[in-house]
């Protein structure tokens, strides 16, 4: 079996874990103490979930599909009902590239310049594969990222955004939250 079961979830020691959650035997999980995954969340094969100080929030029916990775000190939350399609790179940290620091983990702190920001996902949030995500950015409910953008400014609710760097070229209904109340009157 690909997945872990509940038990085998229960003994990686997450910080919260919701019931019914897939979770890829091939995904590289670093501090599970500060990582959250709700109800029916599923994380597909070869993910990583690097969480620093400020966590990784995943809500309910989060859908993280293969190749995926959310890395940083930073928060980073994805809300209920959002997606990541496959290769899909979410950073809450990054390295200064001003050439007035020296870069990466293996040179002490005091050579180095990282910033971090949280990155927030509203709920039905989707990013198209390929995509990345940079510190700082929030994609309010509803936001749509196509494939292969790049997200380094803030995208407005129910709007598409594409591009590099991503840019705002139409929008998304808004049915999707009519069905998600449909969903929940299901029980």
């Amino acid at each position: 079996m690909s997945f872990y079961t509940q038990e085998e979830l229960e003994v990686l020691g997450f910080k919260y874990l919701g019931k019914n959650v897939c979770l890829s035997k091939k995904t590289s999980i670093y501090n599970p103490a500060n990582i959250s995954i709700g109800n029916y969340s599923r994380i597909d094969d070869f993910c990583i979930l690097s969480a620093g100080d400020d966590g990784i929030e995943i809500g309910r029916n989060v859908h993280i599909a293969i190749f995926c990775s959310l890395m940083g000190n930073g928060l980073i939350k994805l809300a209920d009902f959002s997606g990541l399609s496959s290769r899909v790179s979410i950073y809450s940290s990054n390295d200064d590239y001003s050439g007035n620091y020296m870069t990466n983990p293996t040179v002490p702190e005091q050579f180095i310049n990282v910033t971090q920001a949280p990155v927030i996902m509203g709920k039905h949030v989707i990013i198209g594969a390929g995509s990345i995500i940079l510190p700082g950015v929030t994609l309010h409910d509803g936001a749509g990222v196509g494939a292969l953008s790049l997200v380094k400014k803030d995208c407005e609710a129910f709007n598409l955004y594409l591009g590099s760097p991503a840019r705002k070229i139409g929008t998304r209904s808004r049915k999707v939250l009519e069905l998600e109340t449909d969903l929940y009157k299901l029980g």
